[in-house]
This record gives C-alpha cells, sequence and structure tokens, in this order.
C-alpha cells in the first residue's frame, strides 16, 4: 500500500470561540427533553419534591461530568472529544468502540429522532400526512447537513440563532409559570415525601432511578463542545469553560422550568400529558400550544443540526487513525470542514428515520450505552492522576477526588437500575457495541499490512 492510500489529515480551522462552544453545549442539550421527560418522570414520581430532587440529579451530573471531563479536554485538546480521550486512557479497541456506536445507536437514532420531533410539531402547525411529516424530517437532516458542511462559521451562527430561541422559549414557560401558575392549584407541596410508579411493586430506589432515564436523556449534550476541539481558539481554555458553563446553564433552566410545570399543572396531569408545555401553558394562555408547538419544532431542529454540526468530527478522527472508513477523514477542499462524515453520518439518520418511523423505544437503550462511556471518562481521570502524574493539566478538576467519584457513582447507578429493570433495552445496546468488534479488527488488519508493505 502506498503513502497515498491513507488519508491525509488537514488541520481544521480554529474558528469558535468560548460563546459559540458554550452554545454548541447549551444547544446540543435542549432538544426535545425537557418537553417530553417530565411525563415520564411524574409517571414515576408522584411527589414534587422527588421530582425537582431527580431534575436537580440530573444537573449535579452534568455539572461534575463537565468538570471532569475538562481535565481531560485541556489535556487532549483534539478533534474527536471522548474519542481522543479513549484512545489516550484506554487504546484504539475502547476508542472505536465508543465511535462506532455513536455512530450506529445514538448519534443516528438522536438526529432521526429529532428531526422526526421537528416535523411533527410542524404538523402540529401545518397539517401533513404521515408520509409527508417523514419527508419533511429528512429534508431537515438534509439542509442541517449542507449548513453544516459549509464551514464553522456558518454552523456557528445557526447554533447561536437556534440555542437563543430555545433559551427564549424556556424563560417563557419559567416566567408564565412562576407569575401567572398557582402553587395552590395545583397542589403543589414539597412537604409532601411520597413517591408512586405506575408499577405499585416498585420501590423508590429503583422509580427514581427509572425518572433518571428520562432526565438524563435531556441534560445530556454538553459535551458536544469537547467535539469540535480541533476547531476552537486556544482549545485548552475555551473547551473546559464551554461545557462547565454549558452544564450549569442547562441545569439550572431545566430545574427552574420543571417548576414552571409544577406551578401550572398537578403532578398527575404532567404524567398523563403528551406534550406538557403546550397543555401547561394553556392553562393561563389560550393560545399558548401553537406557541409552544412553533418553539419546540426550532428547538429539534436546531439540536439536529448541532449533533450533525459536532459529532462527525469523532469519525473524521477515527478514519484518520485508519479505524474507519477512509471516506470519513477527507475535509472539504474548500470549506475545511469533514463533509464526508457530515454527509454520511446524515444519510444513516435518515435512513434509521425511515426504517423505523419513530425512536421512542430506543431512548433506553441509547442513553445506557452512553451512560457506559460517560463512566470510562470519569475513570478515566482518575487513572490517568495515577498512571501520567507529571503530563501537563492546564485545568485540573476542582474537588478532586470527590467530583470525579460522585460523578462515577451517578453514572453507575443510572447504569445499574436500567440494566436490572430494562434488560431487554441495555442487551441490545451491548450487542450493538460487539457488532462493531470485528469491524475494529479488520481495520486493525489493514493497518498492520500497509506498514509491512511500507517497511
Amino acid at each position: 500500500m502506498t503513502g497515498k492510500s491513507r488519508p491525509q489529515m488537514a488541520n481544521l480551522k480554529g474558528n469558535l470561540s468560548t460563546y459559540g462552544l458554550t452554545m454548541v453545549a447549551v444547544g446540543a442539550c435542549i432538544g426535545s427533553g425537557i418537553f417530553l421527560s417530565p411525563a415520564l418522570v411524574a409517571g414515576y414520581l408522584s411527589s414534587p419534591l422527588w421530582i425537582l430532587l431527580v431534575w436537580g440529579l440530573g444537573m449535579a451530573h452534568a455539572v461534575t461530568g463537565s468538570l471532569t471531563f475538562s481535565e481531560l479536554g485541556s489535556m487532549f485538546p483534539k478533534a474527536g472529544g471522548q474519542y481522543a480521550y479513549f484512545k489516550e486512557i484506554y487504546g484504539p479497541l475502547v476508542a472505536f468502540s465508543f465511535a462506532w456506536t455513536m455512530f450506529v445507536v445514538m448519534n443516528g437514532s438522536a438526529i432521526a429522532a429529532l428531526a422526526l420531533t421537528f416535523a411533527k410539531y410542524t404538523a402540529f402547525i401545518v397539517p401533513l400526512s404521515n408520509s409527508g411529516t417523514l419527508v419533511l424530517a429528512a429534508s431537515a437532516i438534509a439542509v442541517m447537513a449542507v449548513i453544516n458542511v459549509l464551514g464553522t462559521n456558518f454552523s456557528d451562527l445557526a447554533a447561536k440563532i437556534f440555542t437563543g430561541l430555545k433559551l427564549a422559549g424556556l424563560a417563557m414557560i419559567i416566567g408564565i409559570g412562576l407569575v401567572l401558575g398557582s402553587p395552590t392549584r395545583t397542589g403543589f407541596k414539597l412537604a409532601s415525601a411520597t413517591s408512586s410508579s405506575t408499577d405499585p411493586g416498585l420501590g423508590l430506589f429503583a422509580a427514581f432511578g427509572l425518572a433518571f432515564v428520562g432526565v438524563y436523556f435531556s441534560v445530556g449534550g454538553w459535551q458536544h463542545a469537547s467535539y469540535l476541539a480541533g476547531e476552537a481558539r486556544d482549545p485548552r481554555r475555551t473547551v473546559p469553560r464551554a461545557m462547565i458553563l454549558g452544564a450549569i446553564i442547562v441545569g439550572a433552566l431545566y430545574w427552574l422550568t420543571n417548576l414552571g410545570y409544577l406551578f401550572l399543572l398537578p403532578t398527575d396531569a404532567i404524567a398523563r400529558s403528551s406534550g406538557v408545555a403546550a397543555e401547561a401553558i394553556q392553562t393561563v394562555l389560550p393560545f399558548g400550544a401553537t406557541l409552544i408547538a412553533v418553539m419546540i419544532a426550532l428547538s429539534a431542529l436546531g439540536t439536529v443540526g448541532i449533533n450533525t454540526y459536532s459529532v462527525p468530527r469523532i469519525f473524521y478522527a477515527l478514519a484518520g487513525d485508519g479505524l474507519f472508513f477512509k471516506a470519513f477523514a477527507r475535509v472539504h477542499p474548500r470549506f475545511g470542514t469533514p463533509a464526508n462524515a457530515i454527509f454520511l453520518q446524515c444519510a444513516w439518520g435518515i435512513f434509521l428515520l425511515f426504517f423505523w418511523g419513530t425512536f421512542a423505544d430506543i431512548i433506553t437503550y441509547l442513553v445506557f450505552m452512553d451512560g457506559i462511556f460517560m463512566f470510562l471518562t470519569g475513570w478515566g481521570v482518575i487513572r490517568l492522576r495515577k498512571t501520567r502524574p507529571e503530563a501537563e493539566r492546564p485545568y485540573r478538576t476542582v474537588g478532586y477526588p470527590w467530583i470525579p467519584i460522585l460523578f462515577l457513582l451517578m453514572s453507575a447507578y443510572f447504569v445499574g437500575v436500567t440494566l436490572i429493570v430494562k434488560p431487554v433495552q441495555a442487551l441490545a445496546a451491548i450487542g450493538s457495541l460487539l457488532i462493531g468488534w470485528p469491524f475494529y479488527f479488520a481495520f486493525r488488519a489493514r493497518n498492520r499490512k500497509a506498514k509491512e508493505r511500507t517497511a
């Protein structure tokens, strides 16, 4: 094999500021989860106290996670985020496993589900048939792919605009809920510490863990800022700041948003709701449902853009190591973006969109796998402190080792409860991971032969 057969890694353009990366971190979190998950949470926990506690746990998980991740982000300011971290900490197999599941399961499914959310809420305003809804969702993915290929300046601007709209929408829910809502009317009492579940035999420990599935799905995404380290200005500073700021902003907003919901609707009504944001606002503003539908549609569309913007950099980095299909490593000659990685990920997302139609049934197994890799990332910080104590760390995790340990305990709790209570989804996620291993060994064998020929 000649030197030309190994993809040449061109440099990505470094245009992103702390503000732009923070908007990516915030925008990646605020998708459709905050508008769907409260019903799931209230279905397991009937008390406002426990509902606010589980959302508080979600904020704590995001903040401790961002503080932990940021040490790795300052040590390894490379494109690919967790992929780059895993390669340094555990070696290529774990790094490949993460990237494989991101492509096949997590990001492909997220893009399809978010695009479908955008299309369905658009159909609430402009009636569409089922096929028309799917076509609109696929079109949204394609448009976002083109925008992201045009360059980080376009993508950065789009992230800022859509994230600003999402923040304004959440501010509206919080403001209306706290100002026009009535805790007396909804029976809001923090003193009530009882918990109920759709399953009468489910204890508080399991119910709290299952409620956390919806919270985890909603607050995840702040780590997307690390995927763009290769395109950031001064990444050793901007990436940690963006992840920490993003986690704090989203955690606080989600907690206040749920407080607003509880001021507008009783917990049993939230549990029965298929569109809690619209129904909550409609209790005090008759036209609220339409406004919220517009907000959710734009929120989902913006998150489609961010997922097609940041995650393909993982596949770009993986292909550059010779551990993925070579086409993913090619950079657009004019725009300086990983165009092939973006287009191929979006094409896979469109395939999943038409193949499944909906992804509600795979959310649990999606976040189960994400939880495993979150745990491995947190453990990696502790492992590197022991194996590379003299390595340069421009940012060191505040409160070490207790902050990483707390993050690990929360991640292990979530993964353990999901495995015990939802074994089908958990085992399906593990199976999806293992399917990728033959490809890994095939890529490794190809690289080994290439080195032997050039030796």
